[in-house]
């Protein structure tokens, strides 16, 4: 089993490979993932004046936050690791922490998909 890495080990990473290697790696991370990395950009069409700029931009990341465990608190601790890389001890005491974030700063539909796998579980959970 591989050691999971820190998000500081794996900006180190980045840092050292050039753009053509990190467009690589994003299309592959898309692909293995099914996910898309771009950010949604609204396009205004040309000409379209003042009224366009002020267009209020879409909300694209969200916050996955545990507000309770239920009764089901194994299935929930569970569910936290399969949403993230903790460890069992942490997913604990991040099931154990209300209002605690689970994921941050991620796209609408994981954030949705989150938030179905965890209230299937028996939690109570809101997307911000």
């Amino acid at each position: 089993m591989m050691a999971k890495l820190s998000t500081e080990d794996l900006l180190e990473q980045f840092e050292g490979m050039t753009l053509i290697e990190l467009s690589e790696f994003v299309k592959a991370f898309e692909e293995k993932f099914d996910v898309t990395a771009a950010a949604p950009v609204a396009v205004a069409a040309a000409g379209a004046g003042p009224a366009a700029a002020e267009a209020v931009e879409e909300q694209d990341e969200f916050d996955v936050i545990l507000d309770g465990a239920g009764d089901k608190k194994i299935q929930v601790i569970k569910e936290v690791r399969a949403l993230t890389s903790l460890g069992l001890k942490e997913a604990k005491d991040l099931v154990d922490t209300a209002g605690a974030k689970v994921l941050e700063k991620v796209a609408k539909d994981v954030a949705e998909k989150a938030k179905a796998q965890l209230e299937g579980a028996g939690a109570r959970v809101t997307v911000k």
